[in-house]
C-alpha cells in the first residue's frame, strides 16, 4: 500500500477561497439599497473566452415599448407550501413554479431576483412590468395567446439589466443519459453530469447537473451571482436523483458549487464531483472548463496497441510532477521532462496521483476532485499538453489512480447530500482505519459508474497509456487492517469484498474495450489469485480473474531490498531472498517496482540502504539495477534514484539535481549512476530476450542459483527464437577470476554487452574484454561452458557473439 503522511493537517476549511454565500456583504433588507445584478468577472481574473455576461445593461434606443404594469393581472399567488420551499432551496421543480406558464386568459410570469426594485418582460418587441410578490419575486399575466420567445429587463436602482431567463428551456439533458445514469451504465459519465458549456434552444450558456438522490432541493452558485444561489435553483429529473439547471450567459471560466438542501432542511455548499476543472488548493471552488487542446499524437495513439505489452519493451520512470523540478508548470513541465526520459531510455512516465487533491503532503493520494488534473500547475488543457508532448517524444503514460478511498472534507463527497452516499453506509466498511479516511461503496451502482467512467476519462480525454491502480488490497478484502469483531463476513462467509471484485473486474473490462492499448496495472501486495488473469477466466478460488494487465511484485521488491541491506558476509543466509521470486515468477504479470514508497518515511534511498563506504554502497546500488533490469518483469524506477541520490525524497524539494553538476565533483560517482540506467534501457530495448517472454517460464533458465557462498547468482534469458542472454550479477565486494559457468552450447563465444564496473558508471572497471570461448567442460549441467572474470559487486550481460 502507498505510504502516506499523516493527514491531521491536512486542511479541513470547507472553502477557503470564501465562506458559504459570504462572497459580499450581508443581504440588505428590501428598503435598503439594492444589490446589483450579478455580472460577469473582469477578465482579468479569469479568462471568459467564451463567456457572455449573465445580464447586460439594456440600450436607451432598446425599440421595446415601455408597457409599465399596465394591462398585466396579477399572477395566482403560489401555494404556501410550494414558496415556502422555493425560498428556501429545498424544491424538486422550480420550473413548475417559474418561467412562462399558460393559464386561463394568458400567459403567466414568474421571476425570482432577490434584491431587484423590477422585473420586466420583454417580448414581441414590448415591454411589460411584472407585479412584485415580495421576496424578490415578481410575477404576472400577460393577454397572450401562447408562450412567447422572451427575455428579462431586471432593474436595479437606476440600472436595468437585460437577462435571459434560465426557466423557459426544456431540459438540457437526454432521456438516454438519464437511463444510463439510473442504469449505472453510463460510460462516458462525465458528458452527462457536472458543467458543461454549450449552446442551448439557440443560447450560450451552462448546463449545470449533478447526482444528488437524498437532497430535498439543490441550487446553482457561483461567482457569477455572488456566491447567492436563491435565484437559481434546479430541477429534479424524475427518479434518477440527478438535478439540472441551464444558465443562459454563464460560460468557460466561471466559479461555482452546489448548494444542497439536506434531508433535515440544513444546507451544505459543495464542489462539484464531476467537476473538469478547480481552483488552486486551498480554494476549493469548481471552473466551468471546456477543451480546445489539438492532439497531435495521432502516429501514437494509433501505433501503441500493436504489440502487446507483456511481449514489449516496458521500463517505468516514475514522477511526482510537483516536485520533479519545483514549481514549473505542466507547460514547462513538458519542455523538460519528455526530453530527459527520452535520453535515459525509460519507455513510459509514471505519474503519482495528478487528480486534484486538497493536500499537497499527500502526494495525491487523498483525492477530492477525481475528474480534475490538479490545478496547481496550470489547466487541464496544460496537462494535455504535456501528455501530448511526452507521446510526440515516444514515450508512454500512465497516471496513478486512487479509487480505493477519498478525504472527509466537508466541500467534497463526504455525505455528500446529507446522507451517505459515495461512502457505504455500514460504519465499518466505511471508514477506513489506516488513513482517516472513507471507503466507497462500491455496491452502489451510481458509485461503480462515477468510478469505472472516471478510469475511461482519464484515458479517453488525456491520452493516457495506462493506470496503476493504488490500494488494491485494501478494496479487495473487508478485514483489511481490521481486528477481529471490527468487520463482517460477506455473504458466503469469507472475507472478500464482492462488490470491490465485481468493481474492479468491470472497470478492467470496460478500459480495456472502450481503450485499445491502455495498460491497467495493481498496486496488490497479497497473494490474490487471478490479478492479472482474464474476468472471464475462473481461479481455484472461485473468483473470475481481476482483469489486470500487470501486478506490482511487492514480494520481489520487500526480499531483494532486505537482500542488498545485508553486509556481504551475511548474505549468504539470505540468498534465497534473491532467488524466491522465482518460484512465483509466473503466477502473474509482474512489474518490478523500486517506487517513491521505498525512499521515504525514514526507509533511506536507495543508494542509502546498501552497506559499507560510499564506493561499496554505489557499486551495490548498480549491480542491483543490473539484476532487476535482467529479472523477468517489468521495471519501474522512482525519481532520483537513477543517479543515486543519497537523501530521501521530500515532496517540497524533489530530487538533488545539483549532485549531477560536474563543479560538484570531477568524479563520476552519480552522473556515473545515470549512464548507467542510460545503458541499461538501451540494451534492454535492443535485447528481446529481456522482455519478449517476461510472462513465459520457457524464457528463463538458472546457470548458478545456489552459489550462496560466492553470492553469485547467474541466469538466462531466451527470446521466441531461443536467442540468449547471460546475467551474472555478483553481490561479494572481492574480485572472481576464472569463475565457470555452464553455457548453451550454440554460441562460439560470448561478449559483454554491459559490466556495471565500468570506469564510465564510477566503477574499478575490472572487464571481460575479449569474448569468452565455451569450452567442452561440463558445468550446471550443461555439456560446454566459459570462465569469466566477475568484478566485485557487479552485474555483468553477455550474449553469444
Amino acid at each position: 500500500m502507498t505510504a502516506r503522511p499523516p493527514t491531521g493537517d491536512r486542511p479541513q476549511n470547507p472553502d477557503p477561497s470564501r465562506p458559504a454565500r459570504a462572497a459580499t456583504p450581508s443581504k440588505p433588507k428590501r428598503a435598503s439599497k439594492p444589490k446589483p445584478e450579478p455580472k460577469a468577472k473582469p477578465e482579468s481574473t479569469a479568462k471568459r473566452a467564451s463567456k457572455a455576461k449573465p445580464e447586460s445593461k439594456a440600450k436607451p434606443e432598446s425599440k421595446a415599448k415601455p408597457g409599465g404594469s399596465q394591462g398585466v393581472r396579477p399572477a395566482r399567488p403560489l401555494a404556501a407550501d410550494d414558496r415556502a420551499r422555493l425560498l428556501a432551496g429545498a424544491h424538486h421543480d422550480p420550473h413548475a413554479l417559474l418561467g412562462a406558464h399558460s393559464v386561463r386568459g394568458g400567459v403567466a410570469f414568474r421571476v425570482l431576483r432577490p434584491y431587484a426594485q423590477g422585473v420586466s418582460v420583454l417580448a414581441d418587441g414590448h415591454r411589460a412590468e411584472l407585479h412584485d410578490e415580495g421576496d424578490g419575486l415578481f410575477g404576472g399575466v400577460l393577454p397572450l395567446r401562447e408562450v412567447p420567445e422572451y427575455s428579462l429587463l431586471v432593474t436595479y436602482d437606476d440600472n436595468e439589466l437585460k437577462a435571459e431567463d434560465p426557466y423557459r428551456f426544456l431540459p438540457a439533458l437526454g432521456e438516454l443519459d438519464l437511463h444510463l445514469i439510473g442504469e449505472g451504465r453510463h460510460e462516458e459519465l462525465w458528458t452527462a453530469l457536472g458543467a458543461r458549456p454549450m449552446t442551448h434552444q439557440g443560447v450560450p450558456g451552462t448546463r449545470f447537473t449533478l447526482w444528488a438522490p437524498n437532497a430535498l432541493g439543490v441550487r446553482v452558485t457561483g461567482d457569477f451571482c455572488y456566491w447567492d444561489g436563491t435565484a437559481f435553483p434546479m430541477r429534479s429529473l424524475g427518479s434518477t436523483g440527478v438535478w439540472e439547471l441551464f444558465l443562459p450567459g454563464v460560460g468557460e471560466g466561471a466559479l461555482y458549487k452546489f448548494e444542497i438542501t439536506r434531508p433535515d432542511g440544513s444546507h451544505t455548499l459543495r464542489a462539484d464531483p464531476m467537476a473538469r476543472r478547480t481552483e488552486v488548493p486551498p480554494a476549493t471552488a469548481s471552473i466551468v472548463t471546456d477543451s480546445h487542446h489539438v492532439w497531435q499524437d495521432d502516429l501514437w495513439m494509433a501505433a501503441r496497441g500493436d504489440r502487446p505489452v507483456h511481449e514489449s519493451p516496458f521500463s517505468v520512470y516514475e514522477v511526482h510532477l510537483p516536485s520533479w523540478r519545483p514549481r514549473l508548470t505542466y507547460r514547462q513541465l513538458a519542455e523538460q521532462l519528455p526530453a530527459y526520459v527520452r535520453d535515459l531510455g525509460f519507455t513510459h512516465v509514471e505519474f503519482l496521483p495528478v487528480a486534484e487533491h486538497p493536500f499537497g503532503g499527500s502526494w495525491g493520494y487523498q483525492v477530492t476532485g477525481f475528474y480534475a488534473p490538479t490545478a496547481r500547475m496550470g489547466t487541464p488543457d496544460d496537462f494535455r499538453f504535456l501528455v501530448d508532448a511526452l507521446h510526440r517524444a515516444g514515450i508512454g503514460v500512465i497516471v496513478d489512480w486512487v479509487p480505493a478511498h477519498f478525504p472527509k472534507d466537508d466541500w467534497a463527497l463526504a455525505r455528500f447530500d446529507g446522507r451517505t452516499l459515495y461512502e457505504h453506509e455500514d460504519p465499518s466498511r466505511s471508514e477506513h482505519p489506516d488513513w482517516g479516511t472513507l471507503e466507497f461503496d462500491y455496491g452502489r451502482k451510481e458509485v461503480r459508474n462515477f468510478l469505472v467512467a472516471n478510469a475511461t476519462y482519464w484515458c479517453e480525454e488525456f491520452h493516457v497509456d495506462g493506470l496503476r491502480v493504488d490500494a488494491v488490497a485494501s478494496m479487495l478484502y473487508l478485514d483489511y487492517s481490521r481486528e477481529e469483531g471490527e468487520w463482517s463476513p460477506n455473504e458466503h462467509g469469507g472475507r472478500e469484498n464482492l462488490d470491490a471484485v465485481a468493481f474492479l473486474q468491470e472497470m478492467n473490462a470496460t478500459v480495456y474495450r472502450r481503450c485499445p492499448g491502455v495498460i491497467t496495472i495493481a498496486e496488490e501486495s497479497t497473494a490474490w489469485d487471478g490479478v492479472t488473469r482474464a474476468t472471464h477466466h475462473v481461479g481455484p478460488g472461485g473468483f473470475g480473474g481481476l482483469g489486470f494487465g500487470l501486478k506490482w511484485n511487492m514480494g520481489w521488491m520487500h526480499d531483494s531490498l532486505g537482500y542488498v541491506s545485508k553486509e556481504p558476509v551475511h548474505r549468504k543466509y539470505h540468498h534465497n531472498e534473491m532467488t524466491f521470486s522465482m518460484v512465483y515468477a509466473y503466477s502473474e504479470n509482474y512489474v518490478l517496482p523500486i517506487s517513491h514508497d521505498e525512499v521515504v518515511h525514514g526507509k533511506s534511498s536507495l543508494v542509502s540502504k546498501m552497506p559499507g563506504d560510499w564506493w561499496q554502497r554505489r557499486a551495490t546500488h548498480r549491480a542491483y539495477l543490473g539484476f532487476m533490469w535482467a529479472h523477468p518483469g517489468k521495471q519501474l524506477l522512482f525519481m532520483g534514484q537513477e543517479f543515486a541520490q543519497g537523501a530521501e525524497w521530500s515532496e517540497t524539494t524533489g530530487p538533488d539535481w545539483w549532485l549531477l553538476d560536474p563543479s560538484y565533483s570531477a568524479e563520476p560517482d552519480h552522473r556515473g549512476v545515470r549512464d548507467l540506467v542510460r545503458d541499461l534501457n538501451t540494451v534492454y530495448r535492443d535485447a528481446p530476450p529481456l522482455w519478449q517472454r517476461d510472462t513465459d517460464p520457457g524464457g528463463f533458465a538458472w546457470v548458478a542459483g545456489d552459489a550462496a557462498e560466492d553470492n553469485v547468482f547467474a541466469f538466462l534469458r531466451h527470446d521466441a527464437s531461443g536467442n540468449p542472454l547471460l546475467a551474472v550479477s555478483h553481490f561479494s565486494p572481492v574480485v572472481r577470476h576464472d569463475y565457470r559457468l555452464g553455457v548453451p552450447d550454440t554460441a562460439s563465444a560470448w561478449a559483454e554487452v554491459l559490466n556495471t564496473d565500468a570506469a564510465r558508471y564510477g566503477g574499478g572497471d575490472i572487464r571481460n574484454e575479449d569474448p569468452l570461448k565455451p569450452d567442452s567442460t561440463p558445468s550446471h549441467g550443461r555439456p560446454v561452458s566459459i570462465q569469466l572474470t566477475l568484478p566485485p559487486l557487479a552485474t555483468v550481460w553477455l550474449r553469444p557473439v
